[in-house]
This record gives structure tokens, C-alpha cells and sequence, in this order.
């Protein structure tokens, strides 16, 4: 996860934003959560957007987990278990955009770093499991994120 593109936090803040993203859904103790989050430019993000999600756009953050959830399995995953996603070392990737990243942050009038981070804690979350498909698994996944990026000192995006 390093990073020496100008605007794109240090690999440290990226790697505590996802750390604090998965604290509650890691199977404690038993093994350590991997995931790679690969910083990419507008047009690497059009391409995977068009070539996994038919969107011929960039998006600021996309999200492939490791293996797939069981059928039926959205919104809120319960806490993970070894047990039950044997292998689950590695998590998945994230794309993020960094270009959109940044536009957003701007047009938003959001902090960058803020934006930034909650770009990773919602991808993080895509990656156990969440989303936003319904109102209430949205609602579940924003109330998680909001959690989130308050330990960091960052207020409400969806505000």
C-alpha cells in the first residue's frame, strides 16, 4: 500500500482506515485480515467499472472481495468466523480512484483526508459483506461508516 502520488494519503492512514473498518468483523485472535488497496487513475477505474460493473465511468471506489458471499448474504454480515470462511486470510481489493477521489472531495466541500478515509472504511465494508441495495442495508451500512470515521475525528458524510 504505498503511495507517492501527491493528494493520496500515506499508506499508514490507509491501512488504519481499513484496520478501524474491519475491528468488529475480523474473527478475532484466529487469524489476520489481507487486502489490497490499489490506488488507480481515471481511466484503470473506467475500465474495471466497465469490465465488472457494465458503467462505462469512473467511480471513486470499487471493491472485490476474495471469494464470494453465500447466496442471500446482503447488508449486514454477521461478526466473520474462521469457521465459516475458511481461508478468509485475504479479504480482497480495492480500487480506488484518486482523481474522482479528489473531485469529489472538492464539489462536496469535504476535507480530502476525510474523503479519503471514508472512500476505504466503504469499501472495506463492501468487502465484508455490506451494502446499499435496500434502504435499510444502506442505512446499516451508512450508520457503520458514520461509527467509523468519527474515531478519526470525522464528521458525518452523508450530512
Amino acid at each position: 500500500m504505498a503511495s507517492s502520488r501527491r493528494g493520496v494519503p500515506h499508506a499508514r492512514s490507509l491501512n488504519r482506515w481499513a484496520q478501524a473498518a474491519c475491528a468488529h468483523y475480523a474473527p478475532r485472535g484466529e487469524r489476520d485480515l489481507e487486502l489490497t488497496i490499489r490506488i488507480v487513475g481515471a481511466a484503470e477505474s473506467r475500465r474495471l467499472n466497465r469490465t465488472w460493473r457494465a458503467k462505462d465511468k469512473p467511480t471513486n471506489v470499487l471493491s472485490f472481495p476474495a471469494a464470494p458471499l453465500a447466496p442471500g448474504k446482503t447488508g449486514a454480515p454477521p461478526r466473520l468466523s474462521a469457521k465459516e470462511f475458511p481461508g478468509l486470510e485475504e479479504l480482497g481489493d480495492l480500487a480506488i480512484c484518486a482523481p474522482v477521489v479528489a473531485r469529489e472531495a472538492k464539489e462536496q466541500g469535504k476535507e480530502s483526508q476525510a474523503h479519503w478515509a471514508h472512500m476505504v472504511v466503504h469499501g472495506v465494508l463492501h468487502l465484508l459483506g455490506f451494502d446499499h441495495e435496500t434502504e435499510r442495508d444502506a442505512n446499516v451500512m451508512e450508520a457503520r461508516e458514520v461509527k467509523i470515521l468519527a474515531q478519526f475525528g470525522y464528521r458525518n458524510p452523508y450530512a
